[in-house]
């Protein structure tokens, strides 16, 4: 693949995972289903099951945002270790995985300081918000949370992600 054509998959990766974000919400779930867009390879069990993971679980914001957690959950559906393998994997294998997903969580550190969902809030919005009190969750609105912000940091860790993919070998959908 070509620089450019690299760079116009990528920039279309990141397009439908902000879209995906700012129509529908819940972070992981936007990086996954934009990745399954291109990818096979993540199932739609995958997405489902990374529901509860948005907003820093269960939207209280205190742990990992649920951009990175789609994004780490993307790679494990390629790269994790499968059941089949609990007790037979190598040293490598313990680790092989987590050091790629390791890649993904750098670059969001690098970007946005923190992989804490409430960090990034601050980061994009000014400050955090609770998602479980509605004038809170209004404020949240209000300050762009599914206009820009959230979908931008939704929409970056899809396209990182997919950068890691590639560079791995593998291949988009025909």
């Amino acid at each position: 693949m070509e620089n450019s054509e690299r760079k116009e998959l990528l920039d279309s990766i990141y397009k439908r995972a902000y879209e995906y974000e700012a129509d529908y919400g819940f972070c992981p779930q936007a990086v996954l289903a934009a990745l399954q867009d291109y990818f096979d390879g993540i199932d739609d069990e995958v997405i489902k099951a990374n529901h509860t993971l948005a907003g820093g679980g269960a939207l209280c914001g205190d742990g990992t945002c649920g951009g990175l957690v789609g994004g780490m959950a993307a790679l494990g559906c390629f790269f994790g270790r499968s059941r089949e393998e609990f007790g037979k994997s190598s040293a490598d294998g313990w680790t092989g995985s987590s050091k790629i997903a390791k890649k993904l969580r750098e670059k969001f550190i690098d970007e946005f300081g923190s992989v804490i969902c409430n960090d990034v809030q601050s980061k994009k919005m000014g400050r955090s918000f609770d998602l479980w009190d509605q004038d809170d969750f209004r404020k949240f609105e209000e300050a762009g949370a599914h206009e820009d912000q959230c979908p931008d940091v939704t929409g970056k860790s899809a396209m990182w992600t997919a950068e890691i993919l590639l560079d791995r070998g593998i291949e988009i959908k025909k």
